[in-house]
């Protein structure tokens, strides 16, 4: 053939008018449309007008009403005033200003609060804010890296998902760490989808620092989630094997030192320079590591029973009562997903996107949530918020597989099967709670049903006129699968939320609140441990919750104690030093400047999560185990500034009510959360009587196990110091002459 020669290829009129009128609702399945963007990578003007009202409703929908919670859960909210008045208290995540004892968790949560804090002041918007933020971030990296597999829609429906899910618009208008933890595990994720892309150390370095800052947010639960990660790397990355194996020990190594290195402080820092480690009975930092917040939640040794809390540990775990309207909705559906991803892309190559992302999202399903239905220990029902982001992933993949196999009759059968189990799950949960808006449950079960006949006449879409139907199929399966979970999630918003176990949803028919919790009572008040306002409504007006805000740490007793406020008190022998006491065990802390006393006007009305109903971190916590009268909050801030701490109470809840009710006053905290740590003896306590550090003993309080140093210092301060009753409670002044 020579230069000038030409080849004529023929194409029938016919064909070419075909191709013309091709477009991307027409694709065969065989055609990977995975990415909508250009070669520059640029999302569509649509996408980008869509994640933007996306991330807007979210961030709208978690703060209506943020400040009806108050403070949420006052044994955070204690800490983030304690580190906005003492670095070091910020640094090792104390729970009071003159760093007696830490809170049962690693300090990175309250770090982002103590620092809104410290820039806005100490309020209910300035602890709360984060949290929001921190969902919102979330979203947005989940659409990101749910995107980068699939396209801008299917990224919008994660996003979107996640946004919806009860337990997720619980925890991120919350103080508890976990919505940070959240963001930090979506963040890793984001960042190994990008690593899996191009096999870039970079990305898979991020990948453990991530990780490694979330460990310094609730410690080894943010490890549930390496295997999964590793096995994706190890499988798709597109480089050699002994590269990716390279890269990952790179990536083990940045994790240990992003969240090694505090660590590291606390350990090589002497006890008697620090604050007392909650949750380690040997006040040891690796304690607290491995067992409490450790392998003693697998185990049930170090962190208490968890039955109490999310029903029996098993397989069905996630769908009990207690559990299954928290983040269950889609869960369903998500394994479906799983399924189909693998199965359909069996024969992809090694490298194929999507699949790393079913391993990545569905072992991070897998394997957290096996720990979360076996763990013998504390397992709350509102950690099944780290579920949330991996379900609402497989829940958009595994639809955007089957709508690439649409032409297929197993596909579509799935499809069909899927919106049928989604619905009837929802049933199920919605009948839990009868009496709650019933006609949903018969609106999902009719459009399911609807859907699920529209799904099978799928092949008319490819005519033109059949683009209505599948805009309305999609609008039906929407319908179907969220209205129940977005139902929820709307309760969850409306409606306050205080104490130490919040609980997404509507009283169950067994009086479960969104189905978990004991009851208990608040500071103040009958309460629910679960953290849900009574009745379901909101507080009206405005006001704070019962044990939300400061002032609602008040209790209703507004007489003053007589002389209280005006009378002089004399000190005791040797005047108070910034040393510790003279050969005790326990640091030299910082003080702070006492704030003006908290306004009485900041009462508030709704009852919450009280005293009675055990913690997040594995004990008798909730609001308050005190009940703080303006008359007893007065009596403590009378010459506070002349005190290390202006109480010691038995456990952290009791310490935290009084903290918030005084503006942030140091109070001691004997026994800690529940007796796991701040275990003082009787003769160090002696000693800083002696020295002059405490001014009250206040008795009878339940913020704690209490255990034998409790009792014994207790039996101790009732030999040689005469009691008063001051709002309810039994105050020890430790400055006064011993009368006994």
């Amino acid at each position: 053939m020579t230069p000038q020669q030409t080849i004529d290829i023929h194409v029938p009129h016919a064909e070419i008018a075909s191709l013309e009128n091709l477009d991307s609702f027409d694709l065969p399945p065989n055609i990977d449309q995975t990415d909508e963007t250009d070669s520059e990578g640029v999302t569509p003007r649509w996408a980008r007008l869509g994640l933007l009202m996306l991330l807007l409703t979210t961030a709208g929908t978690y703060l209506y009403n943020l400040s009806a919670s108050g403070f949420g859960n006052s044994f955070y909210a204690a800490a983030v005033e304690a580190g906005s008045k003492s670095w070091k208290a910020m640094f090792f995540g104390s729970l009071d200003a003159s760093n007696f004892i830490t809170v049962d968790k690693p300090p990175a949560a309250l770090w982002v609060m103590d620092l809104s804090a410290r820039i806005f002041g100490f309020s209910t918007w300035s602890v709360m804010v984060p949290g929001v933020l921190e969902g919102v971030a979330a979203v947005a990296l989940l659409y990101g890296a749910v995107r980068r597999v699939t396209n801008p829609a299917i990224g919008l429906i994660a996003g979107g998902v996640l946004a919806a899910t009860p337990v997720a618009a619980l925890m991120f208008r919350f103080d508890n760490p976990d919505a940070l933890l959240v963001l930090l595990l979506v963040g890793a994720a984001y960042c190994m989808t990008r690593a899996v892309e191009r096999a870039g150390t970079r990305w898979i370095l991020a990948v453990g620092a991530l990780l490694g800052f979330a460990f310094l947010t609730k410690m080894m639960q943010a490890f549930t989630v390496v295997p999964a990660f590793g096995l994706a790397y190890l499988i798709a990355a597109p480089t050699s094997l002994r590269r990716r194996a390279g890269q990952l020990l790179a990536a083990l190594v940045t994790m240990v030192i992003a969240g090694g290195w505090w660590v590291a402080i606390v350990a090589l820092t002497p006890a008697a320079d620090r604050p007392f480690i909650d949750g380690s009975p040997d006040n040891s930092i690796f304690n607290l590591i491995f067992v409490y917040n450790g392998f003693g939640r697998l185990s049930g040794s170090g962190a208490g029973g968890g039955a109490n809390f999310s029903g029996a540990a098993g397989i069905f775990r996630l769908f009990n009562e207690e559990m299954g309207g928290q983040a269950s909705w889609l869960l369903p559906a998500a394994l479906i997903g799983i399924v189909v991803v693998l199965v359909a892309r069996r024969r992809a190559p090694r490298t194929d996107r999507l699949r790393a992302a079913a391993v990545i999202w569905g072992g991070w399903l897998i394997v957290t949530g096996a720990v979360f239905s076996y763990g013998k220990g504390v397992i709350h029902t509102y950690y099944t918020v780290a579920l949330a982001p991996a379900i609402a992933a497989l829940v958009a993949i595994g639809a955007h597989q089957l709508w690439k196999e649409r032409d297929r009759i197993w596909a579509r059968a799935v499809a069909a099967l899927s919106v049928l189990a989604t619905a009837s799950w929802a049933w199920v949960l919605l009948d839990r709670s009868p009496s709650w808006n019933p006609p949903l449950r018969w609106i999902i079960a009719v459009t399911a049903v609807v859907a699920a006949g529209a799904i099978a006449g799928v092949p008319l879409l490819r005519h033109r006129a059949g683009r209505v139907l599948g805009i309305g199929t999609a609008v039906l399966v929407a319908v179907a699968c969220l209205t129940g979970p977005v139902a929820y999630a709307a309760d969850a918003v409306a409606t306050a939320h205080t104490g130490s176990i919040p609980s997404a949803g509507p009283t169950s028919s067994n009086g479960q609140i969104g189905g978990g919790g004991l009851p208990g009572a608040a500071g103040g008040g009958t309460g629910n441990p679960t953290g849900h306002a009574a009745g379901g409504t909101p507080p009206t007006g405005g006001e704070l919750p019962t044990g939300g805000g400061r002032g609602a740490i008040l209790g209703s007793d507004s007489s003053a104690h007589s002389g209280a406020a005006s009378e002089s008190i004399s000190r005791p022998s040797g005047s108070r030093t910034s040393s510790e006491p003279s050969s005790g065990t326990r640091s030299a802390t910082e003080g702070a400047a006492r704030p003006t006393h908290a306004a009485a006007t900041r009462l508030g009305g709704a009852k919450g999560g009280g005293g009675g109903g055990m913690a997040g971190g594995g004990g008798m916590a909730g609001g308050g185990g005190i009940t703080t009268s303006s008359a007893l909050a007065k009596l403590l801030e009378h010459n506070a500034a002349h005190f290390k701490w202006v109480a010691a109470v038995d456990g952290s809840q009791s310490a935290a009510s009084l903290e918030l009710a005084t503006s942030g006053d140091a109070v001691m905290a004997i026994g800690g959360f529940n007796n796991e740590g701040g275990n003082l003896s009787l003769a160090a306590f002696e000693k800083y009587v002696d020295a002059g550090d405490i001014h009250y003993y206040i008795g009878g309080s339940s913020g704690g196990m209490g255990g034998s140093s409790d009792s014994e210092i207790t039996a101790w301060v009732k030999a040689h110091f005469t009691s008063e009753t001051v709002g309810g409670e039994t105050v020890y002044d430790l400055t006064s002459a011993s009368s006994k």
